[in-house]
């Protein structure tokens, strides 16, 4: 072969060579074809889309304003914020000076608080808040029937009602509301939730119904008849009826166990928090098979209504005086009582038998030394102020600013 050809017939080889290396790489080992590349996406494909969130409620703003009021007190301002302090007399001007000097968030009108006429009324509780934008809350125990306060009700209380249809407590509720917002009073500690079907219990006159079934729908009723016109207030949980006794002058105690509870107890209490209470008040009642203390000093109670019963509102104690009546010696300090009733969980301490301006202050001087202490969260007392106060904004009829 010529030197020439040779050349000729080693480059052929070589492309040959060339092109067989190719065909290898592009098949692999196994000789499979390449897999093709993935596609781009088309540019007529619909792009995601931002969703803006929607405005915040009046609830959440309100809340927030809470938060921001409550931020900006001194541990003091905050504790006296949680105090519902009873009084004297019908002279606003005294009381009032002492709510601004305790920073106060609430006063009870108890009978001898009550003038003659509704007009004397309105004038009395116009005058008992030192900060018109942030009123003190005016509370009131108008029952109707046994538990009367006003001279002028004379609307139809439990006693009747509970042989009527639940449309009529929702008319007699509704009512009464309205003579109480009428006088400047906001919130009623009016509905009793217990129940019992014996008349020789301290309740008996005062329930809605003699068991659950004929108790609850009367409750929910009486809350839908005050919507509206004062806050709402369900007592005495857990239950008065199935702990016999007066716990004016004792702490009623029970052995029914949860599962009994839950069956004959609860149902009004759960209706009346699902109708709309903004408030739950704790009876000095022992259900000695779920917690040896009584519920108004029992987290256990408390953790029961929060968890259990879905209540978010405003807890709030039965009168602590009346602990102090109790005969129990583990009761005879008013301001002890108030700690642990707000390390339970109660977010208002109301305070009336037994109870005056020095008894009010030291309450608030212990709470705001045992959470230096640290005995009591700070957060505890931070959501009782902020529960409270955001209440006490939703009563002024709050609302936000305009942009």
């Amino acid at each position: 072969m010529s030197r020439g050809r040779a050349r000729t017939a080693r480059g052929r080889l070589a492309v040959a060579l060339a092109a067989i290396g190719t065909a290898a790489l592009l098949l692999g080992a196994s000789g499979c074809a390449p897999e093709p590349a993935p596609a781009r996406p088309s540019s007529s494909a619909p792009k995601p889309t931002k969703t803006t969130p929607p405005p915040p409620t009046l609830e959440e703003l309100r809340h927030a304003k809470a938060q921001r009021l409550v931020a900006s007190w001194t541990p003091r301002e905050r504790a006296g914020s949680i105090v519902m302090a009873g009084f004297e007399g019908t002279d606003p001007a005294p009381v009032r000076a002492f709510a601004a000097q305790q920073h106060l968030g609430g006063l009870i009108l108890m009978g001898g608080n009550v003038p003659g006429t509704p007009e004397e009324l309105r004038a009395l509780t116009a005058g008992l808040s030192p900060d018109p934008t942030l009123p003190v809350l005016t509370g009131i125990d108008e029952e109707g029937g046994e538990v009367t306060r006003l001279p002028w009700d004379d609307l139809p209380g439990a006693g009747e009602l509970r042989s009527q249809p639940p449309a009529q407590t929702t008319a007699a509720f509704r009512s009464r509301a309205g003579l109480l917002h009428d006088g400047g009073v906001t919130v009623n500690f009016g509905i009793v939730a217990d129940v019992t079907s014996d008349p020789n219990s301290f309740i008996f006159g005062r329930v809605l119904g003699e068991n659950a079934a004929e108790s609850g729908p009367r409750v929910a009723a009486a809350v839908a008849g005050e919507r509206g016109l004062v806050a709402s207030t369900l007592k005495h949980f857990p239950g008065h009826g199935a702990a016999p006794g007066d716990s004016h002058s004792g702490i009623p105690q029970t052995d029914l166990d949860r599962a009994s509870w839950q069956r004959d107890e609860a149902p009004p209490f759960t209706d009346g928090i699902r109708a709309g209470a903004q408030l739950l008040m704790f009876g000095h009642l022992a259900y000695t098979a779920v917690d040896a203390k009584p519920a108004s000093l029992s987290p256990v109670w408390h953790r029961i209504a929060r968890e259990e019963l879905g209540f978010t509102g405003v807890a709030v104690t039965d009168d602590l005086g009346m602990l102090l009546s109790s005969g129990d010696p583990a009761y005879t300090d008013p301001t002890k009582n108030a700690v642990d009733a707000l390390a339970a969980g109660n977010d208002l301490l109301l305070m009336v038998i037994g109870s005056d301006q020095a008894t009010a202050t030291g309450a608030i001087d212990g709470i705001v030394a045992a959470v230096a202490a640290k005995t009591v969260p700070e957060t505890r007392l931070t959501d009782a102020a902020t529960r409270v106060t955001e209440l006490r904004l939703e009563l002024a009829g709050w609302k936000p600013p305009a942009n």
